[in-house]
């Protein structure tokens, strides 16, 4: 038995002695001896053990090392290891010197070495050999989060207990998770929580903010020291993320607060910094990350509070402490902006990040550009960290997704284009951490499911400039590693690579929003291809997260008038998923052959490949269709009984894509649980309720019935006949006014009617309203001053009401804006998100108005929706059944064309 000679630098931090420990065991399976040799090495003195020697340190505190750069004895080829980097040499005397820029790329060295050893059956005989990483911090996401919400808590509000959360207590899986993402060289966790301080210390001043048992808190005391104990001899940093304002519920109900605040109070302010403060005392090596948007009015008080609640209770828990390294404190750039921010904050904190979303909340191009590139680019630009986030992935859910080149790619983008230097990836499957959706028993588990997702990820984020055929080679291996054979790997990876195409293109090009609010696997349904603005598309998918291109009807449009057409076109994109869904299904079949281990992953892995053949051809032959109905759109001009021809055409191309979907919805049945992984009203399209339309199954129906409805309209149409929804008249069903008592000092009532003021100021009147709304009792107030700072309205009910709000159409800042669940999370809390009236008041000399219902429970009622001028049009009676229609001429609202669908 060889024997080897190990040295560590003296005072060696725990992640030095963790390096030692991997490579001592890679030297133990290989047969060798390793022992440590006791006390400090010198450079005149090491040659006096005649065994192989290897010295692991520090170079920027180990003497050793240091001694030898001085002598000459250890030169870098190539640039000396910085931050997290290494160099692991061979040199005279029998010596192997591993070389960090800091203890975490020590230990990155060890484990390079071992690795090598691992390969080759002993020690290398000629090492000189060195890296440091691209990307400052490098990790994955996983979210204290569940499916569903808790009421009365409310969106992301879970207190973290055994039975919420079993797998936070799982050691044995923390360890082997912690364990993939050392071997990746991934520096940091990030665990999401809406606010995490009241399941993980305890308060002095405030002991009713303890939202969990004496018993859970010693618990979650226990397992969260361990964990950071376990992250930080890996060389990983946890770091906590955290919404604002959220406080805890007990706190909230002691002190008669709203769960979410839109703005500082003395109370939360005061809980908050000292909340902070003692979690940084007891968790010191943890990072923050926090969000100044969605519930706080982050554009008015984000600076504030961000210096002088969160970055003060930060210094006063390190104020007394010790610490070799400060943790990372991280701003996330949404519904916010940050530049401002963090200007104001760089002087009062040394280790400052912020964070933006890669492609929004879905993976669509690694070609980003328009305003959310410049976004990367100006935080890149401050003296702090910019960190991409490769967000929620809502477009591949749930399938398995491992193309190298896309990631790849998008990591370079990443690097290139919108020059950041940190990864923030999420899981395939956010809201269901640590599960997959497969429909299995037992059930599987997302780290191992997904492992070359994550691999692909770290490996990227490490150094994305790699030749790319070395790196078809290496995953090539990688898979074969898996599956047993080099001809499974290669065409496993083709499929992979093939197959990643798909949802990305499909999403960019015909979706509403790459947010939690759609499902692309589940479809869409014809109104949402032929008449997005309906849906409130999110602009930026096609503007900033896709290519330049067009969307559907601007392409029919070019195409009617023979017009040339720019960018990725809509038939661009259906045939090129269609050609790359056939690649990866052809490449799947043929990896079956080769398959010699872990066939039952493979076959779900093929699965997932037929799957999405089949999604892919539902989304070719309805946009075929939707193709024809927009022609017929453009080409009617109003005259719906002209040029039925091209509505007959769209049905064969309705039927195949319903036959598609049944084939899709059969195989699915038999494989996966659900297709969403967060299963709440959030969930939009094609269906609201992510609960009631989760699965395949559920939506289904909703094709077959859109299918049916089509071709009765066309049928009707060929006859002569106009659809009622075209030539009936609509009943209109008033709307029920309710009590309430305006508290609000300032503002004043009114009936809404022909000529009434909507502001005390300005002279905003009405020209016409719904009839719905003629009669309603509406509240009143400055237009200046909400356009200014926003408007609190407080009001009270003996019964619960909905609120009616008037939007105006308008992008103008001092009108209020409507948010997105893209944006804000909270925006529907309360309904009201989609107007129920479109145009539902005319004002002389402004924009037309949307009306929006909000509900409110019986009692004491706020409303703050930010800045901006809006109105208050009514209070009515919350069970009234409130018929959403388009209040525009008829002419308009009728060449939507969704007449043709119901």
């Amino acid at each position: 038995m060889k024997k080897i000679c190990l040295g560590i630098q003296e005072s060696a931090s725990p992640r030095l002695v963790h390096g030692l420990k991997l490579l001592t065991e890679a030297l133990e399976e290989c047969g060798c001896l390793a022992e440590v040799a006791e006390g400090a090495w010198s450079s005149l003195t090491y040659r006096n053990r005649p065994e192989p020697k290897i010295y692991i340190g520090n170079r920027e505190e180990s003497e050793f090392i240091r001694s030898l750069e001085r002598q000459e004895v250890l030169i870098y080829h190539a640039k000396e290891p910085g931050k997290e980097g290494f160099y692991i040499a061979t040199l005279p005397g029998n010596l192997i010197v591993v070389s960090g820029g800091n203890d975490t790329g020590a230990l990155y060295g060890a484990q390079e070495l071992a690795e090598r050893v691992r390969r080759a059956g002993r020690i290398p005989d000629l090492l000189a050999h060195g890296e440091t990483p691209d990307f400052v911090l490098r990790g994955p996401v996983l979210g204290l989060q569940k499916t569903e919400i808790e009421p009365p808590r409310r969106t992301y509000e879970y207190p973290i207990t055994p039975d919420r959360f079993p797998w936070f207590y799982d050691k044995a899986l923390w360890l082997e998770y912690l364990d993939m993402l050392c071997a990746q060289r991934s520096n940091v966790v990030y665990i999401w929580s809406g606010h995490p301080f009241s399941s993980l210390v305890k308060l002095k001043d405030y002991p009713e903010a303890l939202e969990i048992t004496e018993e859970e808190y010693k618990l979650n005391v226990e397992t969260f020291g361990w964990l950071t104990e376990e992250a930080d001899k890996r060389g990983i940093w946890v770091v906590l993320n955290f919404y604002n304002i959220h406080i805890p519920l007990p706190f909230a109900e002691k002190h008669g607060l709203e769960l979410h605040q839109p703005k500082p109070l003395p109370i939360t302010a005061d809980y908050t910094r000292k909340a902070v403060a003692e979690f940084v005392r007891s968790y010191p090596s943890v990072g923050l990350m926090l969000c100044l948007g969605e519930a706080l009015q982050g554009s008015v008080y984000g600076a504030e509070w961000f210096t002088e609640t969160i970055l003060a209770g930060v210094n006063e828990g390190l104020r007394d402490l010790n610490v070799k390294e400060r943790p990372p404190i991280i701003l996330r750039a949404h519904a916010v902006k940050a530049e401002p921010i963090i200007e104001k904050a760089i002087p009062l904190y040394p280790n400052l990040f912020t964070e933006a979303k890669y492609n929004g909340e879905s993976l669509t191009t690694w070609t980003p550009r328009g305003g959310w590139k410049q976004t990367h680019n100006n935080l890149s630009e401050m003296q702090s960290v910019h960190i991409v986030n490769v967000h929620v992935l809502a477009n591949l859910e749930p399938f398995r997704y491992g193309s190298p080149a896309f990631i790849q790619k998008s990591m370079q983008a990443a690097k290139h284009r919108q020059r950041a230097n940190g990864l923030h990836v999420y899981p395939l499957f956010f809201w269901d951490w640590p599960y997959s959706g497969d429909k299995t028993t037992p059930r599987l588990k997302q780290a191992q499911r997904d492992w070359i997702w994550y691999a692909a990820w770290a490996r990227y984020a490490w150094n994305p400039d790699r030749d790319p055929e070395t790196e078809r080679h290496y995953w090539i291996e990688e898979l074969a590693a898996r599956f047993g054979s080099r001809e499974a790997g290669a065409a496993l990876l083709e499929a992979y690579d093939a197959f990643g195409e798909c949802s990305p293109q499909l999403l960019r090009r015909f979706g509403i929003t790459e947010g939690n609010r759609q499902t692309l696997s589940l479809g869409m349904k014809m109104s949402q291809l032929t008449n997005p603005d309906r849906y409130s598309p999110y602009r930026a998918l096609w503007e900033d997260h896709a290519p330049q291109g067009e969307r559907l009807e601007l392409y029919v449009q070019r195409e009617l008038a023979d017009e040339p057409h720019i960018g990725e076109t809509p038939i661009d994109v259906v045939e090129s998923v269609e050609l790359f869904a056939e690649q990866a299904w052809t490449a799947i079949r043929r990896a079956s052959l080769h398959i010699v281990r872990n066939r039952e992953e493979f076959d779900r892995i093929a699965s997932d490949v037929e799957a999405i053949r089949y999604m892919v051809r539902f989304y070719g032959a309805k946009v075929r269709a939707a193709i024809q109905v927009l022609s017929y759109k453009l080409t009617v001009n109003g005259s719906y009984l002209e040029h039925t021809d091209l509505l007959e055409d769209a049905v064969p191309y309705l039927q195949e894509s319903v036959e598609w979907y049944r084939k899709l919805t059969g195989l699915t049945e038999k494989t996966y649980l659900y297709a969403n992984s967060m299963l709440t009203p959030h969930r939009k399209i094609p269906v609201p309720d992510g609960r009631k339309y989760k699965h395949w199954t559920d939506c289904l129906p909703v094709y077959e019935e859109e299918l049916a409805s089509f071709q009765a309209r066309v049928n009707d149409l060929k006859t002569g006949k106009l659809p009622s929804q075209v030539s009936g008249e609509v009943k209109i069903e008033p709307y029920r006014q309710a009590a309430f008592r305006l508290t609000s000092p300032g503002m004043e009532t009114y009936t809404l009617s022909k000529d009434s003021l909507l502001f005390t100021d300005g002279e905003v009147y009405v020209q016409s309203c719904a009839e719905e709304l003629e009669g309603l009792t509406g509240i009143r107030f400055s237009r200046a001053e909400a356009a200014k700072g926003g408007m609190t309205v407080k009001f009270e009910t003996d019964t619960p009401v909905r609120l009616l709000v008037g939007y105006f159409n308008s992008s103008d800042e001092q009108w209020l804006q409507v948010p997105t669940l893209d944006e804000n999370t909270h925006a529907d809390d309360q309904g009201g998100l989609s107007p129920i009236l479109r145009k539902g008041i005319k004002p002389s000399f402004y924009p037309s108005v949307n009306v929006h219902a909000f509900m409110f429970k019986g009692g004491s009622n706020t409303l703050n929706l930010g800045k901006g001028a809006f109105a208050v049009l009514g209070v009515v009676a919350a069970e009234q059944a409130l018929k959403e229609r388009d209040v525009s001429p008829f002419s308009e609202s009728s060449r939507s064309l969704d007449w043709l669908y119901i």
